[in-house]
């Protein structure tokens, strides 16, 4: 079975390497958006561009931001599972901040060269060991995109909730703190847990797969 994974805000597939999953990943690489477009429009391309949903089983996984991403085209298609890592399930789980700055349009004030944060404060707010891998991913993000990305996150209004959801978050994660009783905690887990504890997330995946979507 195909899982499609989704990374996160302006990094790429280089964050699932170190997860050893039962199923096949592809990595979906993000597209440009296009001027003025949704978030439920770039989804719609995305399924449209890979074919998902033309089997007749597949899962979704989303990392952070792609976690938004996930949620929507999990909505558009029905996938047996899907999977959220320090991702959001619905707006309400979105922290006051977020939100207060979605209304405020105070993204559309700043300059897209001062979205990427100088190194030391990227190593703090992810909580990385690898280093290296976060500097390469910021060094290679396309800023137009993440002022776009932020944009749709700020303004998310998902009010739905997944049916077969396996939802994993780390508790010290500074970004998207996890929220709700249906989540899977990963202690000391931070942003980049993905990579850094991605042996103990693969492990709750596959877990979570065998015991309750690999059913015959």
């Amino acid at each position: 079975m195909k899982i499609y994974g989704i990374s996160g805000l302006g990094a790429d597939k280089r964050v699932f390497k170190y997860l050893t999953l039962g199923h096949e990943l592809i990595p979906v690489d993000w597209v440009k958006p296009q001027k003025n477009e949704t978030l439920i429009k770039y989804s719609k391309r995305l399924i449209e561009e890979y074919g998902i949903g033309n089997e007749e089983e597949f899962g979704m996984l989303g990392v952070s931001f792609g976690g938004l991403v996930a949620t929507e085209i999990s909505k558009l298609t029905k996938p047996k599972f899907t999977i959220l890592i320090s991702s959001v399930e619905t707006k309400t789980e979105l922290s006051g901040i977020i939100k207060l700055a979605g209304k405020s349009k105070l993204i559309e004030l700043i300059p897209e060269k001062l979205l990427n944060p100088p190194k030391a404060v990227a190593h703090f707010l992810f909580g990385t060991e690898k280093k290296h891998l976060l500097n390469s991913i910021l060094d290679d993000t396309d800023l137009d995109f993440t002022k776009w990305a932020i944009r749709e996150l700020m303004n998310w209004s998902n009010e739905s909730r997944l049916t077969n959801l396996i939802k994993i978050g780390g508790t010290k994660d500074k970004l998207l703190p996890p929220k709700g009783e249906n989540t899977i905690l990963v202690k000391d887990g931070e942003h980049f847990m993905i990579v850094d504890k991605a042996k103990e997330v693969s492990d709750i995946i596959n877990g979570e797969i065998k015991t309750h979507y690999n059913k015959t």
